[in-house]
């Protein structure tokens, strides 16, 4: 177990906690239809406000690109680099860890490369690659921002990316590596996922509707947000993981959830906690046929008779993609912290035959744990357990 000493959370409907709760509680969705000058699909996205006209401060300006703003402008607010540094006091900057998600890191700087060498004929010498489309640029960018010297590394498990930066911190806790760890997750907005998820006719012609008899597709977002986990135990706690990879197809889920079940039921058993104790699931529900299907299977195989409340909030953020599970967390994070149970915004009409109790209003809660799952393509699963020490 390992506390949530600070967190910070910048997604399309809100570039602070405060905002991002208040989008998330009212159901008051960040999705647009797209105009983005650089893509034409018509698709509705969930674009950061301000990322365009932001660029890095002139000491950071290597780093440059879409991902690494958006960490910026994460890692900036919400007292989050005070957090830091007051850790930093207590363990030593070589004693923190970083572990952070991505999907497809600073790729949007790569695509914007290979324009301009498609116009002028020649690779652009200010392209660095290092410093933006390379993996471990957030993670190195963030580090080096927050003045950390303890181990790093970014995971790439497609939409369980920035959920499984939690299990891979806690394990270096528990052996005792470190004594905490900066753990999130950063995507940006690109051509190559647009377009990818349109090839494979997933896009939702309008905004995203999880669960809903008639939706139609995902909407995708970008986002960045950062925990800092601390081996002391804090108000709100991690309480227990679970993963597994079901390995069932390339891009569909298996239609009974087989790997989600594990991640669901491997979380419960390294919390020791019954099905009963979860008060709220912040479900994966991406609003593809398929995946909210199968994660409806899961959850009934899993909590049985049990209805346990459930909500999907991708149609407030969009899906962030490798960003997902920390935008996810922080919000089942806040769910606790604020005794309330946010709604699965856009939901018209629940499809019949999900067997699930899905959250249209806000509700009020005496919630103790609480339960975040994140599924990636190829059934790579993780499920969360948070929990407020009283």
């Amino acid at each position: 177990m390992s506390g949530i000493a600070a967190y910070s959370t910048v997604h399309a409907a809100g570039v602070d906690n405060a905002d991002s709760w208040q989008a998330i509680v009212a159901g008051r969705s960040g999705l647009k239809s797209n105009n983005l000058s650089w893509c034409d699909l018509p698709c509705w996205v969930g674009e950061v406000a301000g990322v365009d006209d932001s660029p890095l401060p002139l000491e950071w300006m290597a780093w440059d690109c879409r991902s690494q703003r958006l960490a910026w402008m994460a890692l900036q607010r919400n007292q989050f680099r005070q957090a830091v540094a007051a850790a930093v006091a207590r363990h030593g900057a070589q004693r923190i860890g970083v572990v952070l998600g991505s999907s497809t890191s600073g790729i949007r700087s790569t695509e914007l490369a290979y324009s301009r060498r498609l116009h002028d004929g020649h690779w652009p010498d200010d392209f660095d690659y290092r410093r933006s489309h390379s993996l471990d640029a957030v993670c190195r960018f963030s580090a080096a921002v927050l003045g950390l010297q303890g181990p790093m590394v970014t995971i790439a498990t497609a939409c369980s990316s920035s959920a499984k930066v939690f299990m891979t911190a806690q394990r270096w806790i528990d052996c005792g590596l470190i004594d905490a760890a900066v753990v999130g997750g950063v995507d940006s907005l690109c051509l190559s996922t647009l377009y990818g998820f349109n090839s494979l006719q997933l896009l939702s012609g309008d905004k995203c509707r999880p669960f809903d008899a008639a939706r139609g597709g995902i909407s995708i977002g970008e986002a960045a947000g950062f925990v800092l986990l601390d081996k002391q135990p804090a108000a709100i706690n991690l309480v227990g993981g679970g993963e597994s990879s079901d390995a069932w197809h390339m891009s569909a889920p298996h239609p009974e959830g087989a790997g989600a079940q594990d991640a669901m039921r491997g979380a419960l058993k390294t919390a020791q906690l019954a099905p009963a104790d979860i008060g709220y699931v912040n479900a994966h529900g991406t609003a593809t046929l398929a995946n909210d299907r199968a994660e409806a299977a899961a959850m009934q195989a899993v909590f049985g008779d049990y209805a346990v409340p459930v909500s999907s909030t991708k149609g407030v953020t969009g899906h962030a993609l490798g960003a997902a599970g920390i935008t996810e967390a922080i919000v089942v994070i806040q769910a606790l912290k604020l005794q309330t149970l946010p709604p699965s915004a856009n939901l018209h009409e629940l499809e019949p035959e999900l067997a699930i109790d899905v959250i249209t209003q806000p509700r009020s809660a005496a919630l103790r744990y609480a339960m975040s799952n994140n599924f990636g393509f190829g059934g790579s699963n993780c499920s969360l357990i948070f929990g407020r020490a009283d």
